[in-house]
Formats: C-alpha cells, sequence, structure tokens
C-alpha cells in the first residue's frame, strides 16, 4: 500500500467520530436543508422563466396524466384525479354561466369534510377567485363577522349546515348571494347548486381565469382564533400554498402513499398540507367526515394507509382508547401534524409501533416553519445557521405582566439564552413576506414589531413562546393571550366571555383557561 493511505483512512475515521461526537446531526440537517433548497430553486426557475405553476396547476396536470388513480377515498367511494377535475369543471361553469363572479371576487364555503368541499374549492379556482374557508363550529354573531370580514360575493353551504344558516340568514348582508349544496330550497332567494351541477358542461374554463399573475396573489383565506377576540381571516398566497404542500414530501412521503385526513378542511394542516401535500405527491388521500377514534385503526387497515396526519388531541384520544389485539398490525410509517405532548408521544410509538412521527410548527399566517426531521421527542424541530440565514428569527424576553416583548434602556429587544423560555419573532422581508389578514388592517398591524433590534426592521410575532435548547432544538412552551385548546383549536377566552354576557341577568363575565390533567 502507498504510504499515504493507512494516514488517510486513520484521518477519515477521526473525522466520523468528530462529527459523530461534537455534530451528530450534521447528515440529516444537511439532507433536510437539501430539500429545502431544491423545492426553492425549482419555484425560482419557474419564475425565471416567466412561469407561475401553482398547486392547481399540478392538479390539473396530474388529472391528465393519472386519470384513473384514485385522488379521494370517503365513506369507501373512490373519486380519481379525473373524476374530481371534472366535477369542479362543472361547478365552475355553474358559476361563469350565472356571471355572478369575475376573476378575483371573494367566495365564502362553509361546509364540512366531504368531497364536494375540494370540488367547489378547485372549481371556484379555476374561476380565479378567492375561497374563504369558513369554520363550522363557529356560529351566530362570530360566524356573521367571519363572513362580513372577508367581504364575499357568494356564501355556499353545505346540505348538513343548513341550520347554521339558517341563524344567520336574517342578519346576513342582503348583496350576499347564498348558495346551498341542494336540489331544492325552503328558504327564499337562496339558490340550489346540486342540480345546476348535474346538467352542467365538464368542459374546462378558460385557462386564462385560474393564471395567477404572481405567487403573491391571494388565493384563499383561512380563519385563525384571534388571541383576544373574533377570529381573523388570514391571507394565503399562492406561494403559501405551495410550501404547506411540500410539507409531507419533505417528511419523506411519495406517490404511492395513501393518506389519512380526519382534520376539519377549513384548517391549513387538512388543506394544505393534507390535499395539497396529496397533490405535491400525486398520491391517494382518505377523507373522514369527522375524526373518531374508536374507527381510526381499523380505516387505517381497511384502506390501507400509511401516512396520518395529527394534532396534539388526536393522538392523546387514540391513547386514551381501550386496547386491543393487533394495534400494530397496520402499514402506517408517517405521522404528521403538531401539538403532541411528551407523554402521549411516547405512548404512542409504544403503543401503535414503529411510526415516525413528524412534528413541526407554522402559524396558518406565519412566515416561519420548523420541522422536527430527526424525531427527536418532544422537539418541534431544529435550527442552524444556514436555517438561520434562510428564514431568520429570534427567541426575544417576553414581560408575562404588561403582555409585551422587554425593551431595553435604548428601545431595543434583547435576546434569551438557550434552555430560556422567549417570544418567537420572524423577520419580515421580500423572501419571508407576511401577508396579513383580510378586512382588518388594525390586526395586520398588531402582528408586527418595529424597530426590534436596529432601526427599520420588521418582525412577525408569532404570539409562541418557545425554548432552543443547546443542542438547537426548538420546543413549544405557551401561547401568549388569553386562548384556551378547544378539540385542537386555539379559542380566545373573550370569544366565549362575549357569549354568556349575552344572558340579560350576567352583569360580567370572566373566562380563563386551565391546564387538563
Amino acid at each position: 500500500l502507498p504510504a499515504w493511505v493507512p494516514g488517510a483512512a486513520a484521518g477519515i475515521v477521526s473525522l466520523h467520530l468528530i462529527q459523530k461526537l461534537f455534530f451528530p446531526y450534521f447528515w440529516a440537517d444537511l439532507r433536510y436543508l437539501l430539500k429545502v433548497l431544491m423545492y426553492g430553486l425549482r419555484v425560482e426557475t419557474y419564475r425565471l422563466q416567466g412561469r407561475v405553476v401553482t398547486v392547481l396547476d399540478k392538479f390539473v396536470k396530474l388529472a391528465e396524466k393519472q386519470p384513473h388513480k384514485p385522488f379521494l377515498i370517503y365513506e369507501g367511494k373512490v373519486h380519481t384525479y379525473r373524476d374530481v377535475d371534472r366535477r369542479s369543471n362543472r361547478i365552475a361553469q355553474v358559476f361563469l354561466h350565472c356571471g355572478a363572479l369575475k376573476k378575483g371576487d371573494t367566495v365564502a364555503l362553509l361546509m364540512g369534510n366531504e368531497p364536494d368541499f375540494i370540488h367547489v374549492w378547485f372549481g371556484l379556482a379555476k374561476l380565479g377567485c378567492v375561497v374563504a374557508f369558513l369554520n363550522f363550529n363557529v356560529r351566530s354573531r362570530s360566524l356573521l363577522h367571519c363572513v362580513s370580514s372577508c367581504e364575499p360575493k357568494i356564501l355556499i353551504v353545505g346540505a348538513d349546515l343548513l341550520g347554521t344558516l339558517e341563524e344567520i340568514l336574517p342578519n346576513l348582508q342582503k348583496d350576499i348571494s347564498v348558495w346551498i349544496m341542494t336540489k331544492d330550497s325552503t328558504f327564499p332567494s337562496v339558490h340550489t347548486l346540486l342540480d345546476k351541477i348535474e346538467t352542467a358542461s365538464e368542459d374546462p374554463v378558460p385557462v386564462n381565469r385560474r393564471s395567477a399573475e404572481n405567487l403573491k396573489s391571494s388565493v384563499l383565506y383561512i380563519f385563525t382564533s384571534g388571541t383576544t377576540g373574533l377570529p381573523k381571516a388570514a391571507v394565503i398566497s399562492h406561494m403559501q400554498v405551495l410550501k404547506g404542500a411540500a410539507g409531507m414530501w419533505a417528511f419523506g412521503a411519495t406517490a404511492e402513499d395513501i393518506v389519512y385526513i380526519t382534520l376539519p378542511l377549513y384548517h391549513s394542516a387538512a388543506s394544505l398540507l393534507g390535499i395539497g401535500g396529496c397533490i405535491e405527491l400525486g398520491a391517494t388521500c382518505v377523507l373522514k367526515k369527522k375524526f373518531s377514534a374508536s374507527q381510526f385503526w381499523s380505516d387505517c387497515k381497511k384502506y390501507n394507509v400509511t401516512v396520518i396526519q395529527y394534532i396534539g388531541e388526536l393522538c392523546r384520544y387514540l391513547c386514551s382508547q381501550p386496547v386491543k389485539e393487533g394495534e400494530k398490525s397496520h402499514k402506517v410509517r408517517l405521522a404528521v401534524g403538531n401539538g403532541v405532548r411528551n407523554d402521549v408521544w411516547r405512548e404512542f410509538l409504544d403503543r401503535f409501533g414503529a411510526v415516525k412521527i413528524c412534528e413541526f410548527y407554522g402559524a396558518t399566517e406565519g412566515n416561519i416553519c420548523f420541522m422536527n426531521h430527526t424525531g427527536k421527542i418532544g422537539s418541534v424541530g431544529r435550527t442552524n445557521f444556514f436555517y438561520k440565514l434562510f428564514f431568520p428569527f429570534d427567541l426575544i424576553k417576553y414581560d408575562f405582566q404588561k403582555d409585551e416583548p422587554i425593551r431595553n434602556k435604548h428601545g431595543w429587544c434583547e435576546k434569551v439564552k438557550k434552555g430560556e423560555a422567549g417570544l418567537l419573532i420572524s423577520k419580515v422581508n421580500a423572501k419571508n413576506p407576511f401577508f396579513g389578514y383580510a378586512g382588518n388592517k388594525k390586526h395586520t398591524e398588531k402582528k408586527l414589531l418595529c424597530e426590534v433590534f436596529k432601526k427599520g426592521d420588521l418582525f412577525f410575532n408569532t404570539g409562541d413562546l418557545m425554548v432552543q435548547d443547546h443542542e438547537n432544538f426548538l420546543y413549544f412552551w405557551d401561547r401568549i393571550g388569553d386562548t384556551f385548546r378547544w378539540k385542537g383549536e386555539n379559542v380566545a377566552t373573550t370569544e366565549v366571555s362575549d357569549v354568556i354576557v349575552m344572558l340579560d341577568f350576567i352583569q360580567e363575565a370572566n373566562v380563563y383557561g386551565v391546564s387538563v390533567p
């Protein structure tokens, strides 16, 4: 052997040992970062070529490329990519011919989890409309606020939510046209949609109706709970939809996967990460009307599910179910979601087998996202020098009494030390914009922090307290403001007290969240 070979071998071994000891996550970080960069470069290449390729464009292409592949499975019925494309064309044709909508108009959608939610969403998107997803758990005054805040031309209501419509109809703005997913209506001046879909053409509407001028243009409004009051309509751009749709791919899902969605479609987790993720992969989605802990694993076995979506409470409900035989005999390999507690995480893995938990962090309207690509229990993700280069963020000191960031004598905010809880803020710039909320400029301005570390800088205030440990793992600590969790949703305590004081015998009410054992 040449004299240099033993020396080179010793050097390689030494480097490997140093990497294992001091940089144990180097390769995992590098793989993840390369994936993020690859996706960013792909989008940038389209932009430089003058092409704006949206998630809807990708879906239409897939309907041509793999028309017979199942896209949705709902209550045992299979809807192929072509089926969904054609039915959404019919819905687009109905509204095209009634002439009520022009490109850029907003349509509010109040529907539960069903295939027609996706058909209506895609059909309206093909007309270039902005679709506002309404939360069907929100009722009366709060729902009226949500509708008026996004200023829709049309409100479309699912057949199973006519009771909710009846509550708000007398107080609904008269210039909003109401359509319901039935063949006939008992409501005066309410249009029916189902009968018109059946007679409509399946031909695609002109492509120029849906073509986006740029990736920063609005495509959806998704409601987030206000920490101090009523829900706010977060403006979602094509860029955010593309980023959300890439989540499952970044975690290692493929076109062969079957994704089980039990979360409500009006939230970004199910619509962007779930449905958008299936389109990004060209995969199949099993859609459930409503989450059922008792049917969850039997559905997974029945449909050969390989990827599930979760929120923390969902995992807790599954772990609370009575133990059954063969709980590990399923094909689920990935669980993608957020908010699972450490104890539930461990119990879930012990009980249901080698499922890779893919925990992530991201606010619907936010410009920052973390992904736990290493599987470290309890963490929402990991950061490093390169990640902060592309997605600059900081954790700053926060005053819990005054409910505001702490500023020093010079007026600047201060960063927390590793291991301390701090308010997560992310830099707003051209590459990481913040699109704000529809209908209320004040809400948008309130989410921004100016002059944080130097003159002229601008940061998005996530409203979340996080801890970064010495290995650069990030952990969710708490949410600021008076909110509590209800079935996976943040609800403002003031929203509850506002309802209680509507009773004439209640003079004043104070509502606050308490920890659940």
